[in-house]
């Protein structure tokens, strides 16, 4: 799914534009057990508390695409024979009243999840009469498609501390006590996904809150194929790919030149309105490795370590591996932030045998808050 697919999907969680009359879900304790199950209507429900528990759910798909919303793909064999899959299907298509899958389907949840402490799994199904656009993108009455599909979010329920509250109504100040409160969800899928404006029942879309963790093991148990690598750990081992194989002839040249390559890609997708979300191989790299004159063998050597960390056809979004907002250079004691666009302003150089970083700084340089003057 690219971004303009998702954000009409995510349009559709509001009392007024989604065909979701109830959600039903369970709330999980620590040791695992189903405490108590509930299908609560949304049309006897207060209309703030429709509209809250609707943002929840709409939550689970917000993000950045590649780091915090993935595609999942089933194989052809899964679709036809695959139990996991079945059982989606199952629960898609009896707009969750099936009470047996939804039984199944809460085991395979409980018994692969671990997240720690208590937690609501949500789930709501959905019917959206995708409308026609004319070519000139105007909207028909007509629609030319249903697409019915569900939404599960899994979403952590805190105990709050007890505090000193303020009571309008009475003027007055009293102890608020502690309580239990549902949580933004750590993580959630949409199923099937909404490829070309229309469902896709070879894919879902995956979401995980924190970049630095996929919870592989709910993927495996949900849908029997692998995640890919967390976004921060994608980063970090890039990162480290590019250290250790170009070695000495890792200067800073070097990663301002791989930094500035990628920030320009990313400019220019999104520049160009593309619809696809970016994606590179690489092939990207090693060639922004020798237009800087990194050695062949040094070259080989960085392809060798990404086939073994990613995988020799894996690409990965730029924006994982890079901050097109931050230029960073860090030593033992000190870190030094730049501006991206402005990174030819700091140079190393080696003067009498003791290498410096070099910043040149012409005018407005303060020091904390303070502004000083070099002479």
């Amino acid at each position: 799914m690219n971004e303009k697919e998702i954000s009409e999907i995510r349009r559709r969680f509001r009392p007024d534009k989604s065909n979701i009359t109830r959600i039903r879900g369970c709330y999980v304790n620590e040791q695992r057990e189903i405490v108590t199950e509930f299908s609560q209507s949304l049309g006897l429900m207060q209309q703030e508390e429709a509209e809250e528990l609707l943002a929840i759910l709409k939550k689970t798909l917000s993000g950045t695409i590649g780091k915090n919303l993935i595609d999942i793909e089933f194989a052809t064999r899964q679709v036809l024979e695959g139990e996991e899959h079945k059982l989606l299907m199952a629960l898609r298509d009896s707009s969750l009243e099936d009470d047996e899958a939804i039984r199944e389907f809460y085991g395979r949840v409980i018994q692969a999840l671990n997240i720690g402490g208590n937690y609501l799994i949500l789930l709501a199904c959905d019917k959206y009469d995708v409308p026609y656009y004319a070519k000139d993108g105007e909207k028909q009455e007509d629609s030319s498609e249903v697409y019915s599909y569900f939404l599960c979010s899994i979403c952590p329920v805190k105990l709050t501390k007890p505090a000193l509250g303020y009571y309008a109504s009475d003027n007055t100040f009293r102890n608020i006590t502690s309580d239990w409160i549902v949580s933004a969800p750590e993580l959630g899928f949409l199923f099937p996904a909404f490829d070309d404006r229309s469902a896709n029942i070879y894919n879902a879309l995956y979401y995980s809150r924190n970049i630095a963790e996929n919870h592989a093991e709910f993927v495996d148990a949900v849908f029997k194929t692998e995640v890919p690598m967390p976004a921060a750990e994608q980063k970090e081992t890039f990162q480290s790919i590019l250290g250790e194989t170009i070695a000495d002839d890792c200067n800073l040249e070097v990663v301002q030149t791989v930094h500035g390559e990628l920030s320009g890609l990313i400019e220019e997708h999104k520049t160009n309105k593309e619809k696809e979300p970016l994606v590179i191989s690489k092939e990207t790299v090693k060639g922004v490795l020798k237009s800087c004159g990194v050695p062949e063998t040094r070259v080989t050597a960085f392809e060798e370590k990404y086939d073994d960390a990613f995988g020799a056809d894996t690409e990965i979004s730029p924006r994982n591996i890079i901050d097109t907002k931050q230029f960073e250079l860090r030593t033992p004691d000190v870190t030094i932030r730049v501006n991206p666009e402005r990174s030819d302003l700091v140079d190393t150089r080696v003067i009498d045998g003791v290498k410096y970083i070099l910043i040149r700084a012409d005018e407005g340089v303060e020091v904390n808050g303070v502004n000083i003057h070099i002479s």
